[in-house]
């Protein structure tokens, strides 16, 4: 593959638009861009949360969800085109199910913290929960196409995501902690 970047400004958006893959400009506020870059933030913060050096099968199932936002990205730059797919919504299903079942049930809501790992991977939950609320609406926008199974990735990794906040907080002989409401 050749470069696709040699040169990193292109001045095409100063007039406040950007380009999708099928050609057209859209408005750098619009919805699928909204969503695009709710996407890059999501990957982002779970770089941070990999460079943290989380247990090596936390690392590479994050790794791999990095790879598939990449995905999601290409495919929200690209109306029309599918690359996730029920097997991508299928892989986390199952990470999810490993990691919870080590875990005891919860009983209380628990804080986002109990370690900085813990609270970076609540953190990118949160953001996950916005890009998942940013695509849903995308899809009800006339006109604007975002595939089922896009929408059912982003739910599942919020899920994986708390589950896995679990399991941080409770590495390395750290806990949870539990919410205590004010009576």
């Amino acid at each position: 593959m050749g470069y696709r970047l040699s040169k990193i400004y292109t001045r095409t958006g100063d007039d406040g638009t950007t380009g999708l893959g099928d050609g057209r400009r859209v408005e750098k506020d619009s919805p699928r861009i909204e969503v695009i870059g709710c996407v890059d933030e999501l990957n982002s913060l779970l770089g941070v949360l990999v460079a943290q050096q989380p247990p090596k099968q936390l690392a590479d199932i994050l790794t791999q969800v990095q790879h598939r936002l990449f995905d999601i990205g290409g495919e929200l730059a690209m109306p029309g085109y599918q690359a996730i797919t029920e097997e991508s919504v299928t892989y986390l299903e199952q990470r999810l199910d490993e990691l919870n079942a080590e875990l005891p049930p919860l009983k209380e809501f628990i804080l986002p913290g109990g370690s900085l790992q813990a609270a970076s991977c609540h953190h990118a939950r949160a953001v996950c929960r916005r890009t998942e609320r940013r695509a849903s609406h995308l899809a009800g926008i006339e006109g604007e196409e975002i595939s089922a199974a896009l929408l059912k990735y982003l739910n599942r990794l919020s899920d994986l995501l708390f589950v896995m906040a679990r399991v941080l907080a409770r590495s390395n002989g750290g806990s949870e902690v539990y919410w205590s409401k004010e009576k």
